[in-house]
């Protein structure tokens, strides 16, 4: 998982526009749109035959004035689905500008300092390190370096290449970042 960047001109921001019951279609193309079409949870693509929630990071706060842009995000519905029911504090929201420093990927695992209860639990409501997608981002990293290797090329050009062609199969986007050391998330051109 990778810290999500939250834009104080966002549309959303701008248009005050607000989470209600009923449709949310704008909102909910907006954040996706701030997004890349990538979920915040899992950094799988979101193609068009993906069901996708409006997701309250903090459920408590759901209808609350203090629900805003900052707590919502767009996300994959069956992975929002897995989320852990009990909401857990102290946590660390995607949103925080220590982030990545704070929930440690290393090879295909989250961890965390033994001090932050704040990354422990974000790991544990999200369920980050289950052992079905520890072992799912392992393979996919496998796969992509051997074909890196097959092609002969370096990783930028592989996934540069990927982007253009079939940004849809790209995911787990923190993992890619880490195991080839490249800045993936601005290599994704913004959507329009």
């Amino acid at each position: 998982m990778r810290r999500v960047f939250k834009n104080p001109n966002s549309e959303i921001v701008v248009q005050k526009i607000i989470y209600k019951k009923g449709s949310n279609k704008k909102l909910a193309t907006i954040l996706l749109k701030e997004q890349k079409s990538f979920c915040a949870y899992t950094e799988e693509y979101i193609g068009v035959n993906d069901a996708v929630d409006i997701e309250h990071f903090n459920p408590n706060i759901k209808y609350l004035k203090e629900d805003s842009y900052e707590n919502w995000f767009m996300v994959k519905h069956k992975p929002n689905n897995l989320k852990t029911t009990n909401w857990i504090e102290p946590i660390l929201y995607p949103i925080d500008e220590n982030f990545e420093n704070r929930l440690i990927y290393n090879d295909g695992y989250f961890l965390h300092n033994p001090e932050d209860t704040e990354a422990k639990n974000l790991i544990e409501l999200l369920n980050l390190n289950d052992e079905i997608f520890v072992k799912n981002r392992k393979r996919f990293i496998q796969r992509r370096k051997e074909r890196i290797a097959e092609k002969g090329i370096s990783a930028f050009d592989y996934f540069t290449e990927k982007i253009e062609n079939e940004i849809e199969s790209l995911k787990y986007l923190r993992a890619i970042q880490e195991e080839f050391e490249i800045d993936i998330w601005n290599m994704i051109p913004e959507l329009k």
